[in-house]
């Protein structure tokens, strides 16, 4: 007799005939998660990325292939780097978490480096988790509280996204001397007197914040073995490249925020049988669909395009012709579209600024019309000067004239 399919049986195979009998899921990274919870308003990223599609393979099929992604000699150089911060057992590595995240905490002199080795994701993450709790077991019998550290090299840790888990691999995860958990995440972009690029560090604490929840349900997990709590902690530290040196600098971050927001949309993804339900009957994004069957698939699930998205997404390119298509104001950025208040096309933004359409009472149809009767005075108020033309260095020769 068959077992009776339950929610989430009949959701995985509600997302595997989205994504194609024949084809393989695209297991999800922390690079990926953090970037749903960069737009969490975006449905089309959130369906393909929780049935599991290769959108760089998709974006291929629909003719706008992806420039998304590193370069190999950035991937070489950042290999090059976390070998350089890794090196003597994480000896720099744990000095750095001593100095920026727990001054307080005996020195680091020497460490405890678990062997994490274990056949396949499943038995690395339950290795990953033994590491943990023996290190936090060790230090809660200390009666003090105050063991040696523990650092664990590339951990693998197991996220549930969409009912299904999804393996992550931090670049380390480092147990303090009180049984805390601190993860640490290894960048190659620089740090130029102190301080390094906003939007860069902004992808790497919401990328870290995805391990900070991860760590978390292995928290929870542990507890209810009757192993002591661990407290996992909300500032990560981030290691880059002091200036243009292959020295590692490092700075302290703190992704409580980034945690709230990727968890939000996190238990926003596991109801992506919502989104499911509203797609038509037989729709796949196999890609090897014909194109225009595959690029109505992909058309009927709603995207939120931003210019972000470049930097994010492998559809991205897809996503700003459509936009751009349709005319819509994300097109030119997410602060445009908030000024802009419930006008979403850019013909809708000139039919009010110029009296065509549009409550007069509105307060964004007001300053339109204001800016744009600004801009008439001053088009009518300028004159228009037609520029000099340059003077030739050499006088014209006289008409007949011989060179000799």
């Amino acid at each position: 007799m068959p077992l009776p399919r339950t929610r989430g049986t009949a959701l995985r195979q509600r997302l595997a005939e989205l994504r194609g009998p024949a084809v393989p899921p695209k297991a999800l990274d922390a690079r990926a998660l953090a970037a749903l919870a960069a737009n969490p308003g975006c449905r089309r990223r959130a369906i393909l990325d929780g049935a599991g599609v290769n959108k760089a393979t998709l974006a291929s099929a629909l003719g706008s292939p992806s420039a998304f992604g590193q370069s190999q000699f950035a991937l070489a150089r950042g290999n090059t780097f976390e070998a350089r911060v890794k090196a003597d057992g994480g000896a720099e590595l744990l000095r750095l978490v001593h100095e920026k995240l727990d001054p307080g905490a005996p020195a680091p002199t020497e460490a405890e480096v678990p062997n994490l080795t274990a056949t396949g994701p499943e038995g690395r993450t339950a290795r990953t988790a033994l590491a943990l709790r023996d290190a936090t077991t060790a230090r809660a019998g200390s009666g003090s509280g105050n063991g040696g550290w523990t650092f664990l090299d590339h951990p693998m840790l197991a996220l549930d996204v969409a009912g299904s888990p999804a393996f992550l691999e931090p670049d380390a995860v480092v147990v303090h001397p009180d049984g805390s958990w601190s993860v640490v995440e290894i960048k190659s972009f620089p740090m130029l007197d102190g301080s390094a690029d906003p939007a860069k560090v902004g992808a790497a604490a919401r990328q870290a914040a995805v391990y900070v929840l991860a760590l978390e349900e292995v928290a929870a997990r542990l507890t209810q073995d009757g192993a002591p709590v661990p407290t996992v902690r909300h500032r990560v530290l981030l290691v880059c490249p002091k200036d243009f040196s292959n020295l590692p600098a490092a700075s302290a971050v703190d992704v409580r925020k980034q945690r709230a927001v990727t968890g939000r949309q996190l238990s926003r993804l596991t109801r992506i049988e919502d989104i499911a339900d509203t797609l038509p009957e037989g729709t796949c994004f196999a890609p090897d669909l014909p194109a225009a069957e595959l690029t109505a698939a992909v058309e009927s699930v709603p995207a939120e395009y931003a210019p972000e998205c470049l930097s994010a997404c492998e559809l991205a390119f897809h996503c700003r012709e459509r936009s751009r298509a349709r005319g819509a104001v994300t097109t030119l950025g997410r602060s445009v579209r908030a000024e802009l208040g419930a006008l979403t096309t850019v013909d809708d933004v000139l039919a009010a600024a110029h009296g065509r359409s549009g409550d007069p009472e509105d307060p964004t149809v007001a300053a339109l019309r204001r800016a744009a009767a600004l801009r008439a005075e001053a088009l009518s108020g300028a004159e228009f000067v037609t520029p000099p033309q340059p003077q030739l260095r050499a006088e014209r020769e006289p008409e007949g004239a011989v060179c000799r």
